[in-house]
């Protein structure tokens, strides 16, 4: 059992904002109504989109784009949803089943540097738009996870899309299995940092890790935690997490609120 970190009032409310999050988000019901007022509309190739790793230190921001044909009922039944509601198994064969039947499928990735040069916020847009130009079908509507995009097609900036659109979900799905598969293949490249845990996350082992070893080269010196290591600073500590920090393995419950965060 690994030591108890002290929790200041600061950090146990920004774990307590980040659990009620998860636990909103576990009541919306993920369909493809979003996907039918469209084709109401008269769409009919809707490309989902969304993104892994934004809130990640370490590695690449990853998107994906899906394409899924309009009979949806298969993947629904599957149990698709928000990535981060589902386990690795889960998510796997979800994946495999996405990529059977979707007519089309994109990946696109944003490495640490670009990310450092323009920023988290930019690279993300860069890395789905590459994902929605690389699809082999051409869609005529974009259903996207709370962004839009410099893309001439037709978009809807859904919040909380990968809880509520199956598209979304899907591409939420794609990126993540992908990133995480990156994630344990670079922590053999990089060893020490637990990369195949946390995934590049801003875990407490991981920030433990950063100190004893520093940054290595894919680390997003811009982030707050690995810029302070950089220049020498004290490690600011009153958010251990946020809500993109929680590694999306890891459910916190109420007694991890009380007593602290256990590793």
């Amino acid at each position: 059992m690994g030591s108890v970190l002290p929790v200041s009032p600061h950090t146990a409310h920004a774990i307590t904002a980040a659990t009620a999050k998860q636990r909103m988000l576990k009541l919306l019901v993920c369909s493809d109504a979003p996907e039918q007022a469209l084709r109401y509309r008269g769409f009919r190739v809707i490309a989902g989109v969304d993104e892994v790793g934004r809130g990640a230190l370490f590695g690449p921001v990853v998107a994906a784009a899906v394409i899924l044909p309009e009979r949806l009922g298969s993947l629904a039944r599957a149990g698709l949803k928000d990535s981060k509601q589902l386990t690795r198994e889960h998510r796997e064969k979800l994946d495999r089943r996405i990529r059977k039947i979707a007519l089309a499928v994109s990946v696109a990735e944003v490495d640490a540097e670009t990310i450092d040069r323009v920023n988290i916020y930019q690279a993300t847009r860069i890395a789905m738009l590459a994902a929605v130009q690389a699809l082999t079908v051409v869609p005529d509507h974009l259903l996207i996870d709370a962004m839009r995009l410099d893309h001439p097609c037709a978009q809807t900036r859904l919040f909380y899309g990968d809880a509520l659109s199956l598209s979304i979900a899907a591409a939420s799905v794609v990126a993540k299995v992908h990133r995480d598969r990156l994630m344990r293949e670079l922590d053999a490249l990089h060893p020490g940092y637990g990369l195949a845990s946390h995934k590049g996350y801003g875990t407490p082992q991981h920030r433990r890790q950063l100190r004893e070893l520093g940054p290595c080269a894919l680390h997003r010196r811009t982030f707050a935690p690995v810029r302070a290591l950089i220049a020498g600073e004290p490690e600011v500590t009153a958010l251990l997490f946020d809500e993109e920090a929680i590694p999306d393995d890891i459910v916190l419950d109420d007694t991890d609120l009380e007593a602290g965060t256990c590793l």
